[in-house]
């Protein structure tokens, strides 16, 4: 891929990961409703409005899948936590994304996405421990890394890599707002999908 992900383009949703089809690979981002995870997709594409970005968490209801390059796709999960919406549905949301994670022999790589200025809540702490119980791959994504004030760039990841149990280099610190990371996870996640 001569351009890895700049072809993204939006595939199908679904409520369950029985209605998804078959793929060679696939890639899946989860994290809490407000992380920024529609921004991330946004960046690594180079498009403004590929997945669709709102000031209200929980916006993403379904699992929208996105295609690149020959039968690969890069899989946007419903968010964890607060969101607007009854509590049912909510709770569906957590079963549809329990439900995808186990059920998608495809699946190489779930990228879970902190807040790089808050860290990783009780929640995220939460799915890490499910992903490490289920034997799911995964990758760290610290997301609005430009948030973060200069002065505490360094001690804050640090900080919050010493609260994962993780070098900060094992911890890939991106900003979707001023493109920091982008090509760097860009072509992480190109590889991963090529095997």
């Amino acid at each position: 891929m001569a351009q890895p992900l700049l072809d993204l383009r939006f595939l199908t949703s679904a409520s369950a990961a029985g209605q998804l089809g078959v793929c060679h690979a696939e890639v899946a981002f989860v994290g809490r409703s407000n992380v920024g995870k529609s921004s991330l997709l946004n960046a690594l594409a180079n498009q403004k409005q590929l997945a669709r970005v709102s000031k209200t968490p929980g916006r993403t209801r379904l699992i929208n899948v996105f295609l690149t390059g020959p039968d690969r796709w890069v899989v946007d999960l419903p968010g964890y936590g607060f969101a607007a919406g009854p509590a049912s549905e909510r709770a569906a949301w957590q079963a549809m994304i329990e439900g995808y994670l186990r059920g998608r022999r495809t699946l190489r790589m779930v990228f879970v996405l902190v807040d790089a200025e808050v860290g990783p809540t009780k929640l995220d702490h939460q799915m890490f421990d499910w992903l490490r119980e289920t034997d799911l791959p995964f990758r760290i994504v610290a997301t609005k890394a430009d948030q973060v004030k200069p002065s505490r760039q360094l001690a804050q990841r640090r900080d919050v890599s010493a609260v994962l149990g993780l070098h900060p280099g094992d911890i890939a610190w991106v900003s979707s707002a001023k493109g920091t990371g982008i090509q760097e996870l860009r072509r992480e996640i190109a590889d991963i999908l090529a095997c």
